[in-house]
């Protein structure tokens, strides 16, 4: 009788999920247990500001795959319980419930999954009030816990003047989303502009439709100190010219960032990468034996920058599969990331990948950015929209280093932006963009597509340069 072997993972969002999978598909005798330290696995957290817009009627639909699913192949919850410690040397994980009892697991195979945390650092008064989850009207919007107060808070008539410090992805979708809830929303940017992750221009079209949909947006003010009194929530920030500004709100959602949540690992002895995130090879192996990790606590392979670290849900799909596949003594390598990603803004899509030019500049190459705006598909066919499309190539090699899109959210915006995230993946030129066999049709596109033109128009201005 031999023994079974212990898969043991912690975190059972897209990472650790992922894991379990792939490493059950490829050795089903491997006993597999997922600690999770509340009992929603496999929900999308990226999806809660849509639940939150009731867009998504029922939060329940925001699981990948039910728990009937998940364990339908043999694959173990432990809910409501948090790791404490790993000790790496006995192979053992130290954990309580959330009833307070102790428990030891032990493992033969452990992968961390437990991802990133919300930045709390740098704004007096938050840091004590995230604590007391449900009582206070600050909020951040990480778990199921945090949606579930927030929801509650909304479905009363007290929450009417809501502000949102922090304009990047979560922020702005969360600010469409309580618009939509008829709420009085005030978004705060300690930059210039909003959505800091694009270029200024196109953050400022992401501006104007907030400003259309009468969403107030503050550029420029650092919110330093936010507090809480009687149910109303004090915002202090200061602006350019150091002047002190003060506001007063229902309710605060800070969502100005994320860090590794890294702490069981780095407390266990892991090597730390970048920005205090765990350091991984490409099967997502840690430096401790036996150990894995993937998603948003480790560092990220970068197709162009080489290591970083980039917290996306795309990436902790992969990289869990990547562990899966490890543990299971199949060797499968992460290939890297090019920073994918998109975001819908009412009837706006915004979309990246890649690198912008200040980034390809810093990273050691000689960019070029030209930008163009292209009509969806052909103009005689009613309804065609422009899509702004800008490409940034190296001038020297002709590499395609990144592209920014905005357009109209029926102009497959986000589909388009996949076509340069292949084309950087594959080291593809710039002009090797109109090589590319696309899709045709007058209704939907051109003989020469959106992307193929705005690639022509960047070899135009790089010839013109040379």
């Amino acid at each position: 009788m031999t023994n079974t072997e212990n898969l043991l993972i912690i975190g059972g969002s897209d990472a650790g999920i992922s894991a379990a999978l792939k490493a059950k598909e490829l050795k089903p005798e491997l006993q597999i247990k997922v600690l999770l330290a509340d009992e929603y696995p496999n929900l999308s957290i990226c999806g809660l500001p849509y639940a939150i817009s009731k867009e998504v009627p029922d939060w329940r639909s925001l699981a990948h795959r039910n728990l009937k699913e998940l364990t339908s192949n043999g694959i173990e919850f432990q809910m409501n319980t948090t790791a404490d410690k790993i000790d790496s040397s006995k192979h053992q994980v130290l954990a309580h419930t959330s009833d307070g009892e102790s428990l030891t697991f032990r493992y033969d195979s452990l992968v961390v999954a437990t991802g990133a945390k919300p930045k709390l650092s740098g704004i007096t008064g938050i840091d004590s009030v995230y604590v007391q989850q449900s009582a206070s009207n600050i909020r951040v919007l990480h778990t199921m816990a945090d949606y579930f107060t927030i929801e509650e808070k909304l479905s009363t008539k007290e929450v009417q003047n809501v502000a949102i410090v922090g304009s990047g992805y979560i922020g702005i979708e969360m600010a469409e989303a309580m618009k939509k809830r008829q709420l009085a929303v005030t978004i705060f940017q300690r930059g210039a502009e909003i959505l800091s992750t694009v270029d200024p221009d196109f953050g400022q079209l992401v501006h104007e439709k907030f400003f259309e949909n009468e969403i107030n947006v503050v550029t420029g003010q650092t919110i330093y100190k936010i507090n809480e009194s009687n149910g109303i929530v004090t915002v202090t920030g200061i602006d350019e010219n150091l002047e002190e500004t003060i506001s007063h709100f229902d309710l605060v959602l800070v969502v100005v960032g994320v860090t590794p949540n890294a702490d069981l690992l780095v407390e266990a002895g892991a090597e730390i990468g970048f920005s205090g995130s765990i350091k991984v090879d490409s099967h997502m192996k840690t430096s401790l034996p036996d150990i894995w990790a993937a998603g948003d606590l480790i560092e990220t392979k970068h197709h162009l920058l080489g290591t970083t670290y980039l917290p996306l849900g795309t990436t902790a799909h992969k990289q869990g599969r990547v562990a899966g596949f490890s543990v299971a003594g199949v060797s499968h390598a992460f290939r890297g990331s090019v920073g994918t990603q998109v975001l819908k803004v009412f009837d706006l899509v915004v979309a990246r990948t890649g690198l912008l030019e200040n980034e390809a500049k810093q990273a050691g190459f000689l960019p070029l950015t030209v930008t163009a705006e292209v009509d969806d598909h052909k103009a005689y066919f009613p309804g065609a929209h422009k899509i702004k499309i800008r490409i940034t190539g190296d001038r020297n090699t002709g590499r395609l280093l990144g592209a920014q899109l905005v357009g109209w959210y029926g102009s497959e915006v986000a589909k388009r932006n996949d076509i340069f995230a292949t084309a950087i993946f594959n080291d593809m030129t710039v002009s090797d963009i109109s090589d590319l066999d696309l899709s045709y049709s007058p209704p939907v596109g051109s003989p020469w597509d959106a992307v193929q033109i705005a690639a022509q128009n960047w070899e135009l201005k790089n010839s013109e340069r040379n």
